[in-house]
């Protein structure tokens, strides 16, 4: 139970972020999620600590990439299959908007297919992840899956989209 929205979620801590974490699906060699929604989004509290999700797809060339977003991250790295990007959070709760169509295209000029898997790391606390086939207003989504409702929001807590990959000059 999280105390700033009395609603539940689900912690993830470590002291290690690379083993501390939470994926789907469970066991990743008996196939994939198969989402075809090209929007990843995931309401997260910042807990002041090294924090990170990983996404697997598939693209137009049949090729497995991962996009990899950390906290700890200073300077966006695409590499043949995977693309490491930085992410700052606001204080408090945020909504993570990750466009997997526009970062596939931007980063491998392929067209996004589907999501394979998808990884959290510690240090975080989730109240909602899911994906759409576009970014919806607050006003079209069920109240679970807004960031939070008008009377708990506080201030500094915002919707954040993870920013555009800028390949290195």
């Amino acid at each position: 139970m999280d105390e700033d929205i009395q609603s539940s979620v689900i912690e993830i801590a470590g002291t290690n972020v690379s083993t501390a974490y939470i994926h789907c699906p469970p066991d990743p060699k008996r196939g994939g999620l198969g989402i075809r929604l090209p929007y990843l989004v995931m309401i997260v509290k910042n807990m002041d600590m090294l924090f990170s999700f990983e996404v697997q797809v598939l693209d137009s060339k049949n090729t497995k990439r991962r996009f990899r977003a950390s906290t700890f991250q200073s300077s966006t790295r695409v590499k043949p299959f995977i693309c490491t990007l930085p992410m700052q959070m606001d204080e408090g709760w945020n909504q993570i908007q990750f466009n997997l169509a526009d970062f596939t295209k931007q980063a491998y000029q392929t067209d996004y297919v589907e999501t394979l898997h998808l990884q959290i790391h510690a240090n975080c606390r989730l109240r909602r992840v899911f994906f759409s086939d576009k970014l919806y207003m607050d006003e079209e989504l069920p109240a679970d899956f807004k960031l939070l409702s008008p009377m708990r929001l506080k201030q500094g807590q915002k919707k954040k989209e993870v920013e555009k990959i800028t390949k290195p000059a």
